[in-house]
């Protein structure tokens, strides 16, 4: 009878480890499925293009970018090489464009990564622009963008530049620079 109370012991042993690693692989698998914790993204998409139509249907907005990837955790698309074109009625568009950029969850904010240029076409009574700068953060629902760090603005002849940027790209074009400004300016003579 000895031998057969062996035999009990080591089923009833192996049960209980299968059970117990049944539980395990359960928890772990249950846990990567909620993916909680972890940041990656649930959809992408190579050569990016967005239009935004206004109210009366026509172009408001496009965005082309080389790369766009959303993450469900927070909801931010992640973009690389953007352009942003926001189009007006009046004046010749402004695009903006940036090395990468991310955009909040719920689109209200767009933070442009590493280096960026803002620019705008000249036209009739509308003087060309540019901007360089980087690091900015843009608000395209008021027209408006801003920089902690250097920013150079070129309206042919004349350049601005400084440290620190409001803009209010809207109509009338604002700009603030905060520090070290500095310029220069051509007068045409009468």
């Amino acid at each position: 009878m000895s031998g057969n109370y062996k035999i009990y012991v080591y089923a009833a042993a192996f049960a209980l480890i299968s059970w117990w690693l049944l539980l395990l692989n359960e928890t772990e698998q249950a846990s990567l499925l909620s993916g909680a914790g972890v940041h990656s993204p649930d959809y992408f998409s190579n050569g990016y293009t967005k239009w935004e139509m206004g109210t009366n249907g026509q172009l408001k907005n496009k965005l082309i970018a080389d790369e766009m990837k959303h993450y469900s955790d927070d909801g931010t698309i992640h973009l690389t090489k953007p352009v942003m074109t926001l189009i007006n009625k009046t004046t010749p568009p402004w695009v903006i464009e940036s090395e990468t950029a991310k955009v909040s969850g719920d689109g209200k904010l767009i933070f442009l990564n590493g280096k960026a240029v803002v620019k705008r076409e000249g036209a009739q009574g509308v003087r060309p622009m540019k901007i360089n700068s980087s690091n900015l953060r843009v608000k395209p629902e008021e027209s408006y963008a801003e920089t902690d760090e250097w920013a150079e603005l070129l309206s042919p002849p004349n350049r601005t530049e400084g440290v620190g940027m409001q803009l209010n790209y809207g109509d009338p074009i604002r700009v603030k620079l905060f520090a070290k400004v500095r310029g220069k300016y051509e007068f045409k003579k009468k």
